[in-house]
């Protein structure tokens, strides 16, 4: 199973260095991340990525960067690249969510691009695809699945987050139903060549959606819900309960 939490832009360098450890003890004390029937991966800011690295280093918590630069290096003033992040430690990034294409203008081909220059750092691409508005199941998918053949058409690892553009910072995630099918139309129609995809949905995720949409996805992406300890802490407790059966390889660490 595969959590990912985000802090976006919440959190002050005090209180996300105060967050980092709460999330680092409860990692070492919790049965789901100890045991590895969860993978759980975090995506503080931009400045604060090494200092993550560092305090959850032996936690089994994996570190995320928010976004990548397009460039692979050079003259590119303010950009972080791929190979920085990869040596700072850094496994997963984030990349095409919504709020970047929507408040920066990215677009599909600025999005493949940091998908490529993530993979040649050996970086795991967590892909966001979502819906604009709201469809159905079918509708939704069909989107969802021409932005991941746009942005990964090459072979290597991905995450895929499912994230509606109308469910994102909303009173409540989309609903179970359209997780589900959505989760189910994108799996059956992930592009040849995407090595042992992993589908997750975010968008006002938390507490309680796992069980219900599971073995549907392979996880949640997490937003503010989790930015209390105590949210992610009962996330893990429905991971323990959902992994009941025996661990597929989709569950598994990327080592």
């Amino acid at each position: 199973m595969l959590v990912g939490i985000s802090t976006k832009a919440y959190l002050s360098r005090a209180r996300t260095l105060e967050w980092l450890g709460e999330l680092a003890d409860l990692a070492r004390g919790h049965v789901a991340v100890r045991s590895g029937a969860v993978e759980l991966v975090v995506a503080p800011a931009t400045p604060l990525l090494e200092a993550a690295v560092r305090l959850l280093d032996g936690t089994g918590v994996r570190v995320m960067a928010q976004d990548v630069s397009r460039f692979a290096g050079g003259a590119v003033t303010g950009e972080v690249v791929a190979s920085l992040l990869a040596d700072l430690g850094v496994l997963y990034v984030e990349i095409g969510h919504a709020e970047r294409r929507g408040l920066l203008g990215e677009t599909d081909a600025v999005v493949a691009e940091k998908v490529a220059r993530s993979r040649e750092a050996g970086l795991v691409p967590w892909l966001c695809v979502g819906e604009e508005a709201r469809v159905g199941p079918a509708e939704a998918a069909a989107s969802c699945l021409a932005q991941v053949a746009a942005a990964a058409p090459g072979r290597g690892p991905l995450v895929v987050a499912h994230e509606p553009v109308w469910a994102i910072g909303a009173a409540e995630p989309a609903p179970v139903d359209h997780v589900v099918r959505v989760a189910e139309a994108l799996r059956a129609g992930l592009p040849e060549g995407v090595d042992a995809a992993r589908l997750v949905y975010g968008g006002s995720a938390g507490p309680g959606l796992l069980a219900q949409t599971v073995p549907a996805v392979d996880g949640l992406f997490l937003g503010r819900r989790a930015h209390d300890v105590a949210g992610v802490a009962r996330v893990l407790d429905e991971v323990v309960r959902a992994s009941s059966r025996p661990l597929s390889t989709a569950d598994r660490p990327v080592p």
